[in-house]
Formats: structure tokens, C-alpha cells, sequence
């Protein structure tokens, strides 16, 4: 009897390990992490819900954004975004090209959204282009 309940045990403790091994594996931050190392383009957001911010990497830098919802002509949607970065030296070799293309995707999941950027990333967008 205590051979079986142990035999039980075990297997419980396997399925466990097997569990938690593929939530790590699926985890957005972990996924979020190795595209901020390997300097890709990832997207980390909730659509359908606006309380929460939104998360993305490009080169290597991490932008986070915060929503605000508003009104449109036919619903209630996210109409305003700012997006600060958290560490202003992971900015170095970003252009204004950069910039826009990060607002173009953006824009396509949140059409109606207007985008600031907060400082420093608003001084890039201010100078004049030479």
C-alpha cells in the first residue's frame, strides 16, 4: 500500500514538474526578455483589456506604455498612449525611422490612439532633420 501511494506521489510530482516547465516556456516576460537579448521586435499586450499597460522591445530597448480610454464616434476605445522607456541608455543608436515605425504598429492594433512619446525619446522626434 505505502509502495502504490508513493508510486502516486511521484507521478503527481512529474505531471507538477511537466506543468511548470511549459507555463515557463509560454511565459510573455520570458518571451519578452529573449527578444530584448537577442534585439528583435516583440509586442506584449492585452488587448481587450485597457487597465493594463502595454510592453515592447525593439533593439534592445524597453518601452512601456500606458493607455487611456476615451471616446470615439461609435465605442468607447484607447485613445491615448504614452510611452516612456525604462532605462533612457538602451536609446542609443534609435533613429526617427525607428520611432515611426514602432507608431505604425502601435496604430495597428489601437487605430485611434495618439501616441507621446515622453522624455528623452520626445527630444529625438522635436529636432529638425538635416
Amino acid at each position: 500500500m505505502i509502495i502504490i501511494l508513493f508510486r502516486i506521489l511521484i507521478l503527481i510530482a512529474i505531471v507538477f514538474l511537466i506543468y511548470t516547465g511549459i507555463q515557463y516556456i509560454r511565459s510573455p516576460q520570458r518571451r519578452l526578455r529573449l527578444a530584448k537579448l537577442s534585439n528583435e521586435f516583440f509586442f506584449l499586450d492585452e488587448p481587450g483589456n485597457s487597465k493594463r499597460n502595454l510592453q515592447f522591445v525593439y533593439k534592445g530597448c524597453l518601452f512601456a506604455g500606458e493607455k487611456y480610454l476615451g471616446t470615439t464616434e461609435d465605442a468607447f476605445e484607447v485613445v491615448n498612449i504614452h510611452i516612456t522607456v525604462d532605462d533612457p541608455i538602451e536609446l542609443s543608436g534609435l533613429t526617427r525611422d525607428d520611432l515611426y515605425f514602432l507608431e505604425k504598429e502601435i496604430l495597428l492594433r489601437y487605430p485611434h490612439a495618439k501616441i507621446e512619446w515622453k522624455h528623452p525619446i520626445n527630444q529625438l522626434l522635436l529636432t529638425n532633420m538635416e
